[in-house]
Formats: C-alpha cells, structure tokens, sequence
C-alpha cells in the first residue's frame, strides 16, 4: 500500500524540530506517511497555504489558529491544534546602542524585565523630548506570542506599544538583517534569529521569552478543521510520528544528530552550534560574553508541553482582547478554547485523563494572575500604559 502523501509547511526556527526529525529520522514513515515538508519565509503564507489547502498541516503560531477561527485579521477558517510544536523559545533583542542607552537609565539591573521596562520608558521619554523618531522593534506578525510578549514588557514600564514605539511585522529569517541595517531597534523572534544576531555582533539579547512569561504557548501543528474530520487516521498517525520525534529530540544523545539535522540548508541553514546551544538553553547573551543557561529557554513537547490545553486558548484569547484584536466574547472564547484539542492527542497518544493545568502556570512577570473564568476581570485588571 503505498504511503499517505501530506505537504506541511514550515518556517526555518529550532522550533519546527518535531517536524523535521519526523520527517528526516523516519518516524512518518513508520506511520505509512510521506511528508513534503515545505520551507517557507512569512507566517502569512504559511497561513495562507493552509487555509485554501496547499498544505495539509502547518508548523503554526498558536494565536494564528485560534484568529483564523475566529475570523479576526482575515477570512475564517475554522483551525485546529491536536499538538504544541513548543513552549517559549522567543527573546527579546535589541542593537548595541539600544542596550547602552537602556544600561545608562535604568535604576538596577537589566535582567530584571521590570528594571528594563521603566528604563526603557525613559528612552522614550528622552527620545520623545529631542523630536527623535519613535523606536522600531520588530516582530513576527500581529498574532502572535512575540507582539504580545513584547507589549506585555512595554507596557509594565509604561510605555504604550500603539503610540510610543512602532511595532512592524518582519519574517523570522529577516530579522537580523533589520537590525544590522538599523531598520529596527530592537526584535522579538524565536530560536536560533536571536543568537545570530549575538554572534554577528549585531544584537544583544536582553530578556529570554521565559523571563517575561515563564510559560508561553508557541507553535502548534495546525490542521483545518474540516481536513481533520476526514482524514482522521491519517491525523493519528501524524501525531504519533511527531510524538516520536519529540522523544529522540529530548534524549541528550540526540542532541548533536538533532542539531546537524536542523542545521541543514534545506531546513534553518545556520550554524549547528548555535542550533545545539539553543536546544539546551544556553546561550550568550551578547558577544564574548558568558552563556547564560536557562532549561525552559525551549521546551520541546517535554512535561506534558504537547498536549493542547484549552487553558493555554484562553490565555492568547485573553491577550487579543487586551491590545483590542477582538472583542470579548463568551462564544469567541468558546471557539478559541475549541482549537485546542486534548482529545485528539490523547485518542492518537494513548494518554489518559490528566487534570486541567494551572492558570498560575504561565507565571508573567508582572501583571495580575491569569484567571481563564474572568478574562473581563483579567484584562481590566492591567494599568493601562
């Protein structure tokens, strides 16, 4: 019998690993599946191909899907997400000048997000002062963990990320040159953009994802909704093979293979040191500087981080409605929380009846808890900028 044939896209970040070890180490074969994982430059196409049916599942910002579902910031298409590609994995980077002027006001130590923030808002206030242009920070598209972990930052120093700054959209792989040719300040970006612009002398990263939120939804295999009522076998198989690749990802004796995989031209095409530094969170900060270790820096499917909680929906639902992508709404909520589907996993995984998880769990630096039953509450809770 011959092998069921998906197209999958994908953007070149240490992120899209499952899917490439999937592909690469066989484990879709051994599910009777033949991928085309297919490269691409910006979240849009991705998108886009997915929704029409280009692609038959996507490497996919988590937000997108639940926006696409709605029907917010384009056409609806109703999306699912039967598995978390990752937790974290983004950080927040700036160009040298940036940080000299962030270091020369702030009143204690930069890695303190809350210190960065205030210093920051004097910047702008300086900036603001002297007719400077607003600062420009990059980010990879309006739905998604890096806009909001950047305006989650922003605004608990005070400064208001619609007025104050000049947030703009660029493509993961463009990043770096942005920064270099100092179209823009600074950028939120996932593994490994961030620690090239480290090693390029470019950039300095200021703030890993996780020290803004400790636990923040990222990529999810997205599926159309539709696609995945017919094709449910074939969906099972596709998760059980990206399972298996998420175990020989966090086994460390896979670790240098797993690099060199994911180093590939025909994947990230950067250096397999930095995509192996990046897997074990540890990475320098700033160049000739120490590498600074932190194990949640990516979290690839380990401690339960695959399984699709509703909870994580709610959570990017809740911050679409605070920077006003969307009214709130209970069925909006209701539809949101419905893109994340537990139960597919655990039918595909074998996975038992595990309790709900924690709100607190997402652990922002600032700001009040998360509280899923009351996003009014939640967001109405903030200080404004």
């Amino acid at each position: 019998m011959s092998a069921d044939r998906l197209r999958i896209g994908f953007i070149p970040l240490a992120d899209a690993a499952a899917l490439i070890v999937a592909v690469d180490k066989g484990f879709a074969a051994q599910e009777g599946l033949a991928i085309d994982l297919v490269r691409e430059v910006s979240w849009s196409n991705v998108r886009d191909k997915l929704n029409i049916g280009l692609f038959d599942a996507a490497h996919l910002l988590a937000p997108v899907a639940i926006a696409s579902s709605l029907g917010i910031g384009h056409v609806k298409v109703p999306l699912l997400a039967p598995f978390v590609l990752n937790c974290n994995g983004n950080a927040i980077t700036v160009s040298p000048a940036l940080y000299e002027a962030l270091a020369a006001s702030a009143d204690g130590t930069l890695h303190d997000p809350n210190v960065s923030a205030r210093a920051l808002a004097g910047v702008v206030r300086r900036r603001r002062e002297r007719g400077d242009a607003p600062l420009v920070f990059g980010m990879t598209f309006p739905f998604s963990a890096h806009n909001y972990l950047l305006r989650f930052w922003m605004a608990a120093g005070g400064v208001d990320p619609d007025e104050d700054v000049a947030l703009v959209v660029l493509p993961p792989p463009y990043m770096v040159d942005s920064l270099s040719s100092r179209q823009v300040d600074g950028f939120c970006v996932g593994a490994p953009w961030n620690s090239v612009a480290v090693e390029l002398g470019v950039g300095t990263i200021l703030h890993f994802g996780c020290d803004v939120v400790a636990r923040a939804p990222e990529k999810v295999l997205a599926v159309r909704a539709a696609w995945a009522a017919n094709r449910a076998d074939t969906l099972a198989r596709l998760l059980r093979a990206i399972s298996s690749a998420v175990a020989f990802i966090n086994d460390p004796a896979h670790l240098d293979e797993v690099a060199m995989l994911l180093a590939a031209p025909r994947h990230l095409d950067v250096s397999a040191a930095l995509i192996r530094a990046t897997l074990e969170g540890r990475l320098r900060t700033k160049l000739g500087g120490s590498p600074r270790t932190a194990p949640d820096y990516l979290v690839l499917g380990r401690d339960d981080a695959a399984r699709p909680e509703p909870i994580d929906a709610a959570w990017l639902y809740a911050q679409m409605v605070r920077w006003r992508q969307t009214a709130l709404s209970a069925d909006a909520l209701a539809t949101a929380k419905a893109c994340f589907r537990p139960d597919l996993y655990d039918a595909a995984l074998g996975s038992g009846v595990k309790p709900d998880r924690a709100a607190d769990a997402f652990g922002a630096f600032a700001g009040p808890a998360f509280d899923a039953d009351d996003i009014s509450g939640y967001v109405a809770a903030f200080k404004a900028p």
